[in-house]
């Protein structure tokens, strides 16, 4: 008999133990369940993600010729100089302009000459006149020699303005302060001026770049010029560089059938690196945060086709409701309809 309601006893024990352990995973289970999140308002921003490349602003990048003709008897510019605007880069051999300068200057002096003669004999007419010495034809005829004798004076002066810039040609200098990029000449060359004048030297101001970025057509409808933007470049891992979009392209960019338009973005802080044309750039265009906005955890909120919906505790009832979305960003989710602050929405697993 003891033995009997010893083991009963056993028994009892066992389907004790059994049923509190599954009552602590059933528990356990509805906790965890049952994570909740009160709906609430914080700051939320967006960004914009872009490709780009990095490009020398209108008027950066100059190719620097010749205008005239002849020898390279010098060439001041290497790649990797920095030159300063009007720093004399190369020289033409002057000799056939200097000799023109000469021959302008004599005729100027011949003609300037033949003007005072001029003006002479006309004033000495003008009183013999006075007279009756001589005749109305004869004074005339000084007045207008006097006329064509001032006219070749300006045409001499012309001429050998004319030499001096041809002259002044001879010796190339720098338009912009800048980086020599390329050099696609050397001493001893002949060039030959024509329509366009050959190129001795590419000269870029590193100062004035900006970034070109291509933004899918799906986006470009959120940019606006005047909105902040970082961007990073694979030269300086870790390196986020600040910028302002300035403009965007009206013309659209296809390429493999998609459609980006490209937003350029001026440097505005480049952290004490050097850029250099074509460093490809990965952009973020920042757009206007919305402040003490409605937003949830983005694991909260489902889709449903084109639907969205976050499940809400309605006494205690996880009820599942649609709601309304706007920006997402670092995890966060804008609501714009459908909650209201201070209601509990159910959280996912995990």
């Amino acid at each position: 008999m003891k033995r009997t309601l010893w083991i009963g006893g056993l028994l009892l024990l066992a389907v004790a133990a059994t049923a509190w352990f599954a009552l602590a995973r059933d528990s356990g289970g509805q906790e965890q369940e049952l994570r909740t999140h009160t709906v609430g308002r914080r700051d939320i921003s967006a960004t914009v993600l872009a490709m780009g490349v990095v490009r020398p602003m209108v008027g950066a990048e100059v190719k620097v010729g010749s205008r005239v003709s002849g020898v390279v008897t010098r060439l001041r510019a290497n790649i990797g100089d920095s030159v300063q605007e009007g720093d004399v880069i190369a020289e033409i051999d002057d000799a056939e302009f200097r000799a023109r300068v000469s021959q302008n200057e004599a005729a100027l002096a011949r003609a300037q000459a033949e003007a005072e003669l001029a003006e002479i004999k006309l004033e000495r007419l003008e009183a013999m006149a006075e007279r009756e010495f001589v005749s109305r034809q004869e004074l005339d005829a000084a007045r207008s020699g006097l006329e064509v004798a001032r006219s070749q004076v300006k045409l001499a002066e012309a001429n050998l303005a004319s030499a001096r810039i041809q002259l002044s040609y001879t010796r190339i200098t720098a338009p912009i302060t800048g980086v020599v990029a390329s050099v696609s000449t050397q001493e001893g060359e002949t060039v030959a001026a024509s329509f366009a004048a050959p190129t001795f030297v590419n000269i870029i101001d590193l100062d004035r770049l900006e970034v070109q970025a291509y933004v899918d057509e799906t986006d470009i409808g959120r940019v606006q010029e005047g909105q902040e933007a970082t961007f990073s470049v694979d030269s300086y891992p870790g390196e986020e560089f600040q910028g302002e979009v300035t403009a965007i392209f009206p013309k659209a960019v296809i390429q493999d059938n998609v459609v980006n338009y490209v937003v350029t973005v001026r440097i505005t802080d480049r952290k004490g690196r050097t850029l250099r044309p074509e460093m490809t750039a990965a952009v973020n265009l920042i757009l206007e945060p919305r402040t003490a906005t409605l937003a949830v955890p983005s694991s909260a909120v489902g889709r449903d086709r084109a639907t969205r919906y976050v499940t809400v505790l309605e006494d205690g009832v996880p009820t599942r409701r649609e709601v309304e979305v706007g920006w997402t960003h670092s995890g966060w989710t804008e609501i714009t309809g459908g909650l209201r602050q201070g209601e509990e929405i159910v959280l996912p697993e995990g």
